[in-house]
């Protein structure tokens, strides 16, 4: 009788105890491109969380280089892994700089949304620009998609990520394109507020 006290009150324990999972998905501004990934916005939220939100852990299931359609591709096997509370989704970029159809990356993302919703995960959609020698027409299409497919699917949009970044050179790499370490920090804090919710 003992023993079956005792391995219920173990097996409530560790219910009690997991951790909830938080992923990000997304490509080489998840990644730590270019220096460390314990110093990316990634693990420097992940670090907030842990003081304010200790029941949640933050896997990155970033790619440098990744596309929409290589999220897409990849969503089925890192829902089943982690099986995720909420998807923090940063993709879109790599489309955009190598000019691939608005519409496919649009359709992309919706398929990525509504998988994990499906899944019973909660989306947070980053939003992301591009340079603007695209073209104002293509820079601005690409801009504005974000906010309408958070709309249309009804989840929380983040403004663009490199806010306070982005014109900033001392923020950038030398590729003009990465933010650089020191910027991680910004970013984390320009996404932070708009996950707490959710939680």
């Amino acid at each position: 009788m003992l023993k079956v006290i005792l391995v219920g009150v173990l097996f409530f324990c560790s219910t009690l105890t997991q951790a909830k999972s938080i992923v990000v998905l997304g490509d080489s501004i998840s990644a730590s491109y270019g220096f460390e990934v314990q110093h990316g916005w990634v693990a420097l939220m992940a670090k907030q969380l842990a003081s304010s939100h200790p029941d949640y852990t933050v896997h990155n299931a970033s790619i440098s280089g990744d596309t929409t359609a290589g999220g897409l591709a990849r969503l089925p096997q890192i829902l089943t892994r982690y099986q995720p509370e909420i998807l923090i989704l940063e993709l879109g970029a790599n489309d955009g700089l190598r000019g691939l159809s608005l519409k496919n990356m649009q359709q992309n993302l919706t398929a990525i949304i509504e998988q994990a919703k499906k899944s019973g995960a909660k989306v947070l959609l980053l939003t992301m620009r591009i340079p603007s020698n695209y073209g104002k027409r293509y820079t601005d299409m690409f801009y504005t998609s974000y906010e309408k497919i958070a709309k249309k699917s009804n989840i929380t949009l983040v403004p663009f990520i490199l806010e306070g970044v982005a014109l900033d050179k001392s923020q950038i790499q030398r590729d003009g394109l990465h933010p650089n370490e020191i910027a991680q920090t910004v970013i984390a804090n320009n996404i932070v507020p708009y996950l707490l919710p959710l939680l």
